[in-house]
């Protein structure tokens, strides 16, 4: 057993809508400028969030998500990824309790809180309240003893009676209130920014960040933000064992239609002994030179079809690759760049790389959305026949051909299909997995690119 001291603090809300990104952009971007290394996390499953803060704010953002993983491996994990971090912040997800299937604490942010041992502050959005605020921190401090919440920061409230509402709680609950911010609509980062957009398309997004973190430095008192993180007590871990055997080459796409990685997947993949190689299907006209493997991951090619359809030498040479048994791994986006042909919203048909038969088109809803447990039915790329990952689909396109290699079953509900086109060289399909949910699936996809190296 490994311990290691870090601050740390996770900042939660009531539910999903409370201005809650917003403020952690701005307490992240206030904390940079005071000099301090910060490292961020996102509770559950969602790229995007990561992805904004590394992108926006540069910072090193990773997903801890209890059901991917459990509570010793999101320990190892935060641990791992925090470095020589002064503090650690991690953005909390939907609301405090909400977790599983609507109906559990499992992998809420609660849950993440008390696993990790981690102070909790809590954004109460403030506007149509006044009184009614202390009810609603009284709830959630309340509802379970080790709720870890020790202070709040009200959103969305005048300056004028923030001072009598701030006395208000702390006469009468014992609670801190670290601050407030008041509404900037011109800076509101929950759905004007996050989105089917990355942060680089965001023009004013420099502005939008200092105008935030300035805010939060006359509002926020962060000193005592800091002095709540550094009384999380030590986080004590177990490295698993990882062996790095001989170096191959695998092909990540990675552009504005390929954006959607966990780090941690990539990180496993190279700690196994994987180079990654960065390509882009919408701009490179052939893959990176001598690779063992491919991995095309989420994000969204729906927005470019008509690039990804023009680029036909890349395409051809993608196909070439993967009919001469090139070790490929596609996820969602990945997976609809694979096949015959894309439709768009209107029911125009754009031709893509053609390993995949038949058409993903768009459905109009989400389909199969969620958490899923999977089962391997058949060997693959990823799994023996009998092994389970965790993964999770969230997608507006369906396909005529979503494979039936894996069962996949819903948790706490009775949900459950058949999914993915797989074989020993391929994984394809909708749902996006997280390696460290079965370390062994990021090591066979290595040693299986390693065996196609051998046989070159």
């Amino acid at each position: 057993m490994e311990t290691k001291i870090l601050p740390r603090i996770l900042i939660g809300a009531p539910g999903s809508g409370s201005g809650k990104t917003t403020v952690v952009c701005g307490i992240l971007q206030a904390l940079i400028n005071k000099g301090l290394n910060i490292v961020s996390f996102k509770c559950g499953p969602d790229y995007i969030d990561p992805m904004f803060h590394k992108e926006a704010l540069g910072l090193e953002s990773r997903n801890l998500d209890l059901f991917f993983n459990d509570k010793e491996t999101i320990n190892y994990l935060l641990a791992k990824n925090s470095k020589e971090a002064d503090l650690a912040v991690i953005e909390g997800v939907m609301g405090y309790y909400d977790g599983l299937a609507g109906k559990s604490y499992e992998a809420s942010s609660y849950d993440l809180a008390r696993s990790t041992k981690t102070p909790s502050v809590l954004i109460i959005d403030c506007k149509g309240k006044s009184v009614s605020i202390l009810a609603e921190i009284k709830g959630f401090m309340e509802l379970e003893s080790d709720s870890n919440i020790k202070a709040v920061i009200l959103n969305r409230i005048s300056p004028m009676i923030f001072e009598e509402i701030k006395k208000l709680i702390e006469e009468t609950l014992p609670i801190e209130v670290l601050g407030f911010m008041p509404m900037i609509k011109e800076c509101s980062l929950e759905s004007r920014h996050l989105g089917l957009v990355t942060a680089q398309e965001v023009g004013n997004l420099e502005t939008i960040l200092d105008t935030l973190a300035k805010q939060v430095s006359e509002s926020i008192d962060l000193d005592k933000l800091i002095r709540i993180a550094k009384t999380a007590s030590k986080i004590e871990f177990i490295k698993p064992t990882i062996a790095c055997g001989e170096r191959v080459r695998i092909g990540v796409a990675k552009d504005k239609a390929f954006c959607f990685y966990y780090q941690d997947n990539l990180d496993l993949l190279s700690e196994f002994g994987a180079e990654i190689c960065y390509f882009s299907p919408l701009e490179d006209k052939k893959l990176p030179e001598n690779l063992q493997g491919l991995y095309f991951g989420g994000g969204y090619p729906e927005l470019y079809l008509k690039e990804l359809e023009k680029n036909d030498s890349m395409k051809q040479n993608i196909k070439d690759a993967l009919s001469a048994g090139t070790p490929c791994m596609a996820e969602c986006g990945g997976f609809m760049y694979l096949h015959e042909v894309v439709k768009d919203k209107l029911g125009h048909a754009y031709k893509m790389v053609g390993t995949i038969e038949g058409e993903s088109f768009y459905a109009d809803k989400l389909v199969r959305f969620g958490y899923i447990d999977m089962e391997a039915e058949k060997t693959n790329l990823l799994c023996e026949e009998g092994m389970h990952l965790k993964g999770h689909e969230f997608h507006y396109w369906d396909s005529t051909n979503s494979g039936d290699c894996f069962h996949a079953q819903k948790p706490l509900r009775k949900m459950n299909w058949k999914c993915v086109i797989g074989n020993e060289n391929l994984y394809a399909g909708y749902p996006h997995v997280h390696f460290y949910s079965n370390i062994k699936s990021a090591e066979r996809f290595v040693d299986i690119c390693r065996k196609r190296k051998t046989k070159i």
